[in-house]
């Protein structure tokens, strides 16, 4: 009856459309008043202690950086960057988008914040230049989902903690799923911009285009290769990499770039620290739903459930990328790994998959849930900056979810792709 009320409380919140963070929070409170074992103490100390960890202190840094880069005059710069490599092809302008999300996606940690900072200048632009604006927007919407697969991942940091692995590790798995996703999705775009005779910009590769382009984008370029180099090479932690990356930030938006000034820090990390605590609000409720679920071993039942269906590990792989499909689909990212998993790596461990290939598979996976109806976190930012109707986006995002879903196929049959810098 506990299971019952925790699941069936927070179902009904969440069809109430009440705020993730809170309907967890709620349905925690409903379940503890309900049962004589559970205090309020024990839910009050659990939102505190859940946060109180070294390495979440990640998340709250790599937001204020990716929030200083944001505006610190990046975008037009990577973009910049993205057009000389491709902008001649037919597409180019759309595939430039594509590869401009992935570059971001290396200094944001975050979709909606990808789409965001790229959407605002790339929609309009590429409207500007004969494409259609579903396109446009779809292109922006389903490419801004790389941000939280692209190391540095706040997902990514959220499973390490919750998993109880290297968070480093999982930055070097993510890169090679997160740009074979990228070049998929500019794959699609190249055929589908011929169909629709979207030519490229017909200028010619020049080496001093390049450099050119290369030197005003070194700056932002050099945030993953600080974060990543200085993890690898045991120069400091994750967390201390995100402090680092945010001086670093600070100082290129401010001196080099000089396109954020010092009256607008307060609201950037007025901005970082908002979003922080959305997250932080979603860890704590999340962690203390995941305490009641194993405390009615909910855990462990659902795993003799899946072994019980099959002892083929690529069948049960199957049955779990599905569910994590699903529950993308209405659950936020963060806190579906928080809960889940605690739930779904130990069966993984059961069937023999490496923990590193599938923490990166399900962050794969709910990032595809990024541009999937109900929540589709991605879908209402691009709606908000295109004006585009919901469902018309919905249905203009379907060529790209199936680009994800051979992308995510071809992620799960060769974890080599994962674990190759392992």
């Amino acid at each position: 009856m506990t299971t019952f009320i925790l699941f069936g409380s927070f179902f009904f919140f969440l069809i109430l459309t009440v705020p993730i963070g809170i309907a967890l929070g709620l349905s925690g409170l409903i379940t503890a008043l309900y049962s004589s074992n559970i205090s309020l103490t024990f839910l009050s100390q659990g939102l505190v202690t859940s946060t109180d960890n070294f390495a979440l202190m990640a998340v709250p840094f790599f937001i204020l950086a990716g929030e200083i880069m944001g505006k610190g005059g990046i975008s037009n710069r990577l973009f910049n960057l993205a057009n000389v490599f491709v902008g001649r092809f037919t597409g180019g302008f759309a595939m430039a988008a594509v590869l401009t999300c992935m570059f971001f996606a290396a200094i944001s940690g975050s979709g909606p914040a990808t789409v965001a900072a790229i959407g605002g200048i790339m929609i309009p632009a590429m409207v500007a230049h004969g494409y259609d604006k579903k396109f446009a927007t779809s292109v922006i919407v389903s490419a801004g989902s790389l941000g939280i697969i692209i190391p540095p991942s706040i997902p990514l940091v959220l499973y390490g903690v919750s998993g109880n692995q290297s968070i480093g590790d999982l930055f070097m798995g993510g890169i090679i799923p997160g740009v074979l996703l990228g070049l998929t999705m500019m794959i699609w775009v190249y055929f589908y911009s011929k169909k629709k005779n979207y030519k490229g910009s017909q200028e010619k590769f020049t080496f001093q285009k390049t450099v050119t382009s290369l030197n005003k984008a070194k700056w932002s370029l050099m945030v993953p290769v600080i974060i990543l180099g200085g993890i690898y090479g045991g120069i400091f932690t994750p967390t201390e990499a995100a402090v680092i990356a945010v001086v670093y930030a600070a100082f290129v938006s401010l001196f080099l770039h000089r396109e954020l000034s010092f009256k607008d820090l307060p609201s950037t990390i007025k901005n970082a620290a908002l979003n922080s605590v959305i997250i932080l609000i979603i860890i704590g409720t999340a962690n203390t739903f995941g305490t009641f679920l194993s405390m009615e071993r909910i855990p462990q039942a659902l795993a003799d459930s899946f072994l019980s269906i099959s002892q083929n590990s690529n069948i049960l792989l199957i049955f779990i990328v599905l569910l994590l499909l699903l529950i993308g689909c209405f659950i936020d990212t963060s806190a579906a790994v928080i809960i889940f998993t605690p739930i779904l790596l130990p069966i993984a461990g059961k069937i023999g998959i490496d923990p590193i290939h599938f923490g990166v598979l399900m962050i794969v996976t709910l990032a595809i849930g990024f541009i999937t109806p109900p929540l589709g976190v991605n879908l209402f930012v691009g709606s908000g900056i295109s004006g585009i109707g919901m469902p018309v986006l919905a249905r203009a995002v379907v060529p790209f979810f199936f680009v994800m879903i051979i992308s995510l196929v071809i992620i799960i049959v060769v974890p080599q792709l994962t674990l190759m810098f392992l």
